[in-house]
């Protein structure tokens, strides 16, 4: 195949574009904050359960609370009824009885207070540990928010990017003929399609060219399509290819 060096020269820029393309497309599927937001996903979800968890622990002692409370009411208005039936009593025996009763409730409300003063600081315990809980889940889900948005903004740059490089890659591969161009995007499939041969070297698979196929490419009419004996891809020369 013959084409003009000109020509030739052109496929470094349809190549060039193919590439920057393929990084719009990388950006747009693949956005940098991909792992970093799947992460924060599964790191939210353990704060859920632990949040879960921490939230069963503080209701199961505002419950114990409540019930402490109840008894202490309960023992108090048993309290206040035997202190007004001692007050009229005019048995003594009755009067005994009643005195035991309410040195026992005395007691049982001491304990029943010293209990509920316990359980005072485990709720409080456990709220604090609610809230920090909830503070780490808020950090998360900010992190997550926000890059989930960048993403979102990277994501659109990127899709908008790759649309005007195809246009542009449309216009220029417009200024080449149609076989030539053919001919690169066959051999763009498995290689960079076309590179620049710099002092020897395919500048698509950086393999320093054997002697013998430098030979024949020094050879090579200026407007012979050449290809890398390696990866396949067009060969563009220029004063730089180490052919002179």
């Amino acid at each position: 195949m013959n084409s003009s060096p000109e020509n030739q020269r052109i496929l470094l820029d349809i190549a060039d574009l193919d590439r920057r393309i393929a990084q719009a497309e990388r950006a747009r599927t693949k956005p940098t904050q991909a792992a970093r937001i799947a992460e924060l996903v599964a790191v939210r979800q353990e704060q859920l359960r632990e949040l879960t968890a921490a939230t069963g622990t503080r209701d199961d002692a505002r419950t114990e609370l409540t019930r402490l409370e109840s008894d202490v009411r309960l023992v108090e208005q048993r309290r206040a009824r035997d202190a007004e039936r001692l007050a009229t009593a005019t048995n003594s025996k009755e009067a005994q009885a009643l005195e035991h009763e309410i040195a026992s409730l005395t007691q049982r409300q001491s304990n029943l207070e010293d209990a509920e003063l316990d359980i005072m600081g485990r709720v409080e315990e456990a709220d604090a540990a609610v809230a920090a809980q909830q503070a780490l889940i808020d950090t998360t889900t900010a992190e997550g928010s926000a890059l989930t948005a960048q993403a979102k903004a990277d994501v659109a740059a990127a899709t908008e990017l790759g649309a005007q490089l195809a246009r542009d890659r449309e216009a220029v591969s417009a200024r080449i003929p149609a076989e030539l161009f053919a001919e690169y995007t066959r051999r763009a499939a498995n290689s960079a399609g076309a590179a620049l041969l710099t002092r020897g070297t395919c500048e698509g698979c950086r393999i320093v060219l054997p002697r013998t196929d430098l030979s024949q490419i020094r050879t090579a009419p200026d407007d012979a399509v050449v290809f890398c004996p390696e990866c396949g891809c067009i060969l563009v020369r220029t004063e730089e290819s180490g052919l002179s």
